[in-house]
């Protein structure tokens, strides 16, 4: 959709370019951005001009930027053997998107829309990313995605701030995970989304995202019991955090969520399964 409203397009390559007054904000892939009209927005400033690396690895960690695509994070799958690689092609396309949208869309955006149905909300959640954001005064402060997402469209960037990247501990990149999603149709936006991750400790992670208003996680030392895990979801997932909209109902999302993650204490409990093996 062409933004008619729109009269400056800046191209940034320094942080001095990052200035945002009311009207301006950051362009990422802007596959949602030119989706619909923007009218209070006059002016643009494009993040590409900065050529960040779409991946970097660190000693500790997988640093993926935000304006890395879809695509080129879903390639990781292919390009890493680390235990956990499966679930950058999974979250990917949980994002029910053509592959053209896949060349455009940007990790950084899907982030900092901060809808429930984000696939890349998933994906760093249930691998305990941290958000790398610029501050207006130069600096940076990061903080876990997880924390980051704060309801529907709301998150906790400030004005003037934007997200540089997320960073992925390598540690959790060797541990087993398993996927599993669901949607009232076929090909329809996520209704709920559930990640188990065991790491090589033994410890227990599910993350929830889709079905609630924003990410929640489970933590355990080891595979929980049927009634643990039933118990932790009741007191730890408050019926407010389940939503109703045109994907969902929220007693439908309530309901499928808890037989998504008994699948994956169960499956995460069968030790004889290959820990990269992963069910559709």
């Amino acid at each position: 959709m062409d933004l008619h409203n729109i009269t400056a397009y800046d191209i940034a390559r320094d942080r001095t370019d990052l200035t945002f007054e009311e009207g301006a904000a950051p362009l990422g892939g802007g596959t949602w951005l030119f989706s619909e009209p923007q009218p209070h927005l006059h002016r643009l400033v494009d993040l590409s001009g900065f050529g960040w690396p779409a991946v970097a690895w660190h000693p500790d960690a997988l640093e993926i930027a935000a304006t890395c695509t879809v695509g080129q994070m879903a390639t990781l799958s292919d390009e890493t053997e680390h235990s956990a690689a499966p679930l950058f092609r999974q979250c990917a396309e949980a994002l029910l998107a053509s592959w053209k949208i896949w060349k455009r869309a940007t990790v950084g955006g899907n982030i900092c829309l901060s809808f429930p149905a984000g696939a890349m909300i998933s994906l760093a959640t249930a691998l305990d990313a941290d958000a790398v954001i610029w501050t207006i005064d130069g600096g940076e402060r990061r903080i876990p995605v997880a924390d980051f997402v704060l309801g529907i469209a709301s998150n906790a960037l400030a004005p003037g701030e934007i997200l540089r990247s997320i960073r992925i501990p390598l540690r959790v990149l060797s541990s087993r995970t398993v996927f599993r999603k669901i949607a009232l149709s076929p090909l329809g936006r996520s209704g709920a989304v559930v990640i188990g991750r065991r790491d090589d400790d033994g410890g227990v992670t599910l993350s929830i995202t889709a079905s609630t208003v924003r990410p929640c996680l489970l933590r355990f030392t080891e595979v929980p019991s049927a009634q643990a895990l039933s118990d932790a979801l009741a007191r730890l997932v408050p019926t407010t955090s389940y939503y109703t909209d045109a994907h969902g109902a929220a007693d439908w999302r309530r309901a499928v969520t808890a037989v998504l993650a008994e699948e994956i204490r169960t499956e995460l409990s069968n030790t004889a399964l290959p820990k990269t093996e992963v069910q559709p």
